[in-house]
């Protein structure tokens, strides 16, 4: 047996490696530099730690979050591994200590913030720590030092002063995703030109993928969580504030344990709602896209859109935070026309140059793609990361297909009815007069005398809606960021001409259907597996709290479902119990047992 596998059976439990986890392994371990693209959940921590415990003196860990950082120095050390962290939310006698330790030579592991990291202070006790030798320099979120991205961190930029200072301590960068200009960016600014690139799998089988069009989205929200996953943790992304705010407030009002998160709280507060859904089971948290990166809570089983994010990237890492310990999750996002309008408004209106606002309309315009596509949406979203692949059986696209028709008639009376009103109007208003409505508005503005006027009514509000949508992600239409009013695009001319024509989809008709299967992990265990599971959850709890930890560091559910349809009976048995290592084995053996007897 190899050092490095001998590692991850005795001190992490787990039984063989997975993907290029032990090329990567072998090459950061033997003094090489690597980058690494592998999904989130894909056991990117190993790929350093396991070097860190093979090379003499001490890995430092860049890492971007002070949560992230907590937790995994807390799963490190029920794991036996001499591991610390140095952020400010510490008290000073433990930030002391832990700098006493690192300067000693006492730690296997440091992690670290980029900020603390450059600062001069630190620079001091790195200079200490230096006679003692570095294992290796890991960044984690490498994907922060790309400004095109949707984490930048200004401080990344400054981390390749690492390999200035000490060029024969072997460097590994890793994120979980990364486009090839974000890649690129990655590699010219942490002086990264002799890594080699490790690029996993970008693909997430265990979760299914739904794009809902948008009607009344909260009520939507509450049916797919009542349907799924009651009383299941997951988190639910808004754009706005105000919008976590009254999210949180709807879902609590209707029996969900719902928290808000977002930068405008206080930060005692927010610290408060971050430590209680890590650390407890079951909460939902509405929140901006300033909570979850680095988040390392394997047990999220749906991550829920309430409006669309900037791009595939950005949904992609949201999305990922589902999921990590591979048991089944959900990417669900609910999408409407004015999402499209919010977006691109955002991007006219940014202070970014020209440039930038290219950038970020093609990758809205992929992102679009994506919820418009009427083929399998893993394929097009693994695709966008220059990944092939087949249907995937397990997206909505693939599970209930939708039809696809000529729409181009249909496209060409909307877009005749946009120039005929004026174009100073509306999707709401010109589909009035598509319909042939006479109400006062309409009325008043003389619409009701247009040669458009009730043209559309052999189609539904409903599906005319979904045709609109589709003509802004086409960029047939595009919204005037002062008064919101339709106007039409170069592109439209040759649909207006006669010489395009436009291709649609139809979202599939809802049928009265037997209601959803349940997602809940625990769903297929019987009465008596779901009554061990429960007590295992209950003494897990307990354990947690007494160790002041969250609940999946002492154990995975994945661990606590091996050990309920396994049932081992000896110590013996429970070593081959994935999750399970020597540490774990001595402190928790004779309890478990007891539990499963």
């Amino acid at each position: 047996m190899s050092p490095a596998l001998a590692i991850l059976n005795d001190t992490f439990g787990y039984p063989a490696f997975r993907g290029a986890q032990a090329e990567i392994i072998d090459r950061v371990a033997g003094g090489g530099d690597a980058l690494v693209l592998m999904p989130t959940g894909g056991g990117k921590s190993l790929c350093y730690q396991i070097p860190a415990l093979l090379r003499p003196g001490t890995a430092l860990v860049v890492s971007p979050l002070i949560a992230l950082m907590r937790d995994q120095v807390a799963a490190l050390q029920e794991y036996g591994v001499r591991a610390a962290c140095i952020h400010a939310g510490q008290d000073v006698l433990e930030a002391d200590r832990a700098e006493r330790d690192f300067t000693q030579g006492g730690l296997d592991l440091l992690y670290v913030s980029p900020e603390r990291l450059l600062s001069p202070h630190f620079a001091w006790q790195l200079s200490k720590a230096e006679r003692h030798g570095f294992a290796l320099f890991a960044i984690d979120e490498a994907h922060c030092v790309s400004q095109w991205g949707h984490d930048f961190r200004p401080e990344y930029l400054r981390l390749g002063f690492l390999h200035e200072r000490w060029p024969a301590v072997p460097r590994i960068a890793l994120t979980a995703t990364a486009d090839e200009t974000t890649r690129k960016e990655i590699v010219a600014n942490l002086r990264l030109e002799q890594a080699r690139i490790f690029i996993s799998s970008f693909d997430r089988p265990n979760i299914r993928y739904r794009i809902v069009e948008k009607a009344n989205a909260r009520a939507q929200l509450l049916a797919f969580l009542r349907a799924e996953h009651e009383g299941e943790a997951g988190i639910v992304y808004c754009l706005s504030r105000r919008k976590v705010e009254e999210t949180a407030a709807f879902l609590s009002a209707s029996g969900i344990r719902a928290l808000p998160y977002h930068a405008g709280m206080d930060s005692p507060e927010r610290a408060r709602n971050q430590d209680a859904f890590l650390r407890e089971d079951g909460i939902v948290m509405a929140a901006t896209i300033a909570f979850g990166m680095g988040i390392d809570k394997p047990d999220v089983r749906f991550v829920a859109h309430l409006d669309l994010p900037k791009s595939i990237e950005g949904y992609y890492q949201e999305t990922g935070r589902a999921g990590r310990d591979g048991l089944p999750a959900d990417a669900w996002m609910a999408y409407g026309l004015p999402d499209v309008v919010q977006q691109r408004r955002m991007i006219a209106e940014s202070p970014a140059d020209e440039r930038h606002k290219r950038v970020a309309s093609a990758k809205l315009d992929a992102l679009l793609g994506l919820c418009e596509t009427a083929a399998c949406r893993r394929q097009r979203l693994l695709a966008y990361f220059g990944e092939d692949s087949g249907p995937c059986g397990n997206c909505d696209t693939c599970l209930d297909p939708p039809q696809t028709w000529d729409g181009t008639e249909a496209v060409r009376k909307a877009l005749s009815c946009v120039y005929r009103t004026g174009q100073r109007f509306g999707a709401g208003h010109v589909i009035d007069v598509l319909l042939g409505r006479e109400d006062e508005r309409v009325r008043q503005w003389g619409h009701d005398r247009l040669s458009t006027w009730g043209i559309g009514a052999d189609i539904a509000e409903r599906e005319w809606r979904g045709i609109f949508r589709q003509m802004a992600a086409l960029g047939l239409l595009e919204v005037d960021h002062t008064h919101g009013a339709l106007v039409l695009t170069a592109a439209s001319r040759p649909v207006l001409k006669g010489t395009q024509e436009v291709p649609l989809r139809r979202a599939p008709k809802r049928k009265k259907a037997a209601p959803a299967k349940s997602r809940r992990i625990d769903a297929e265990l019987t009465a008596d597996e779901h009554a061990r599971f429960e007590r295992l959850r209950a003494w897990r709890a307990a354990t947690a709290k007494e160790h002041g930890v969250p609940a999946y560091v002492i154990l995975h559910d994945s661990t606590l479902l091996e050990l309920v349809r396994e049932r081992p009976q000896t110590h013996e048995d429970l070593r081959h119990v994935s999750g399970i290592g020597a540490r774990k084995l001595e402190n928790f053996g004779e309890a478990l047992l007891a539990l499963l007897a």
